[in-house]
């Protein structure tokens, strides 16, 4: 679960701030993000959420919020696969809202083009290369072939072979489904380390948007000096995390802390 609780953060983070907004369920008179093109049959972990904030509220009812529980998550998957690790600020509240309108436009697509993943980081206050960084998290976890499809039957800046690899757990028609993890060699997508990008020296990039940042680009220094050296990648990673995880938190009297993640308190 490393890769999908490291994944709940950071589309949490870009929607409005780190509030656990991305957690909250439908209901008759609300549409939150879960629904959201880049979330829908895609993220997942609620389960272990809910799980974690039950021994919570056991322990210390009304305490630790949800956003912290997955700043907290996100940390403990990628030191417990061998990651960095960083010290996580803590006291953010929880939402009382969501935005599925933000959820569609704020959060990257496997599709993007580097114009529009630097446009995107741009506008939470990261930069070129924190984005290169953060990027670097596609060393873990699996994609759906629906998601790379198009890349390894028509796009050029692919190592052929890797394509033709792909290609047999992803056909041309059907298997939207079957996972493949993101970064080639790790067999089942939990080993954290640097090879995701020299995967992209290599031209193996699974999604489009990873081969964007090392494609004849104003990031291809960044790629390449993360594939020679882990501990700046790693340094680099950690720093970018902890400004992700600053994104507009609620503090204060603000938003609430949620007894169950699901819902709004009182609802």
């Amino acid at each position: 679960m490393g890769a999908s609780l490291l994944r709940l953060h950071f589309h949490d983070c870009f929607v409005n701030g780190c509030d656990a907004s991305v957690l909250l369920d439908d209901t008759e008179g609300f549409t939150g993000e879960k629904t959201a093109g880049v979330n829908i049959n895609s993220i997942r972990g609620f389960d272990v959420v809910d799980n974690i904030k039950t021994r919570l509220e056991e322990q210390c009812p009304g305490i630790v919020s949800c956003a912290d529980i997955l700043a907290v998550a996100a940390h403990d998957s990628v030191a417990a696969l061998g990651g960095p690790t960083w010290t996580v600020q803590l006291g953010r509240r929880d939402s009382t809202t969501a935005s599925l309108k933000d959820a569609n436009s704020d959060v990257p697509l496997g599709i993007a083009d580097l114009s529009d993943l630097i446009s995107l980081f741009s506008k939470k206050g990261l930069s070129a290369k924190e984005m290169v960084a953060l990027s670097g998290t596609h060393t873990i976890g699996q994609a759906r072939c629906f998601v790379f499809r198009i890349r390894i039957y028509n796009e050029k800046n692919i190592d052929p072979a890797y394509a033709a690899s792909l290609r047999q757990n992803c056909p041309s028609a059907g298997g939207d489904a079957n996972l493949v993890p993101l970064e080639d060699g790790d067999v089942d997508g939990k080993v954290f380390n640097n090879d995701y990008f020299k995967n992209l020296v290599s031209m193996k990039g699974l999604l489009h948007s990873d081969q964007q940042l090392f494609n004849n680009g104003s990031t291809d220094a960044d790629v390449k000096a993360y594939s020679l050296d882990s501990a700046s990648f790693f340094a680099d990673l950690a720093n970018a995390l902890v400004k992700m995880g600053n994104l507009s938190p609620l503090t204060g009297t603000d938003g609430q802390v949620r007894t169950n993640c699901r819902k709004v308190n009182g609802s």
